[in-house]
């Protein structure tokens, strides 16, 4: 199954380690709508807030766009961690998802 937007966006913020009220300081984005959107409450945001947020979190826009069903999802691996890192090996969804979900725990253990 795919990651979702909302779910895809959380966990970019997250790896950035930022709270939504951080992020609202930064990015200048309510903190609300960025809420909603991860949430699934709005699950097609518009195209420049996409391409904003792309650009702040350092990914490739076509997997936000993707995600929120602009565009058909290709078959290569859009993930934030592999974006764009040729790996050599094929690995599942479920598989990025976990790595993401790992990197996420290694990441505010060092914050601590």
């Amino acid at each position: 199954m795919a990651i979702r937007l909302g779910e895809y966006l959380k966990s970019l913020r997250k790896l950035n380690c930022f709270t939504l009220r951080q992020f609202e300081e930064f990015a200048g984005i309510s903190n609300a709508y960025l809420s909603q959107i991860e949430n699934n409450k709005i699950k097609s945001p518009s195209p420049n807030f996409l391409f904003k947020l792309a650009d702040l979190y350092k990914v490739d826009y076509r997997a936000m766009f993707e995600k929120a069903g602009y565009i058909e999802e290709s078959k290569q691996f859009t993930g934030p961690a592999f974006a764009t890192i040729e790996l050599g090996i094929k690995i599942t969804k479920e598989e990025e998802n976990k790595l993401m979900e790992y990197l996420e725990f290694l990441r505010t253990k060092k914050t601590k």
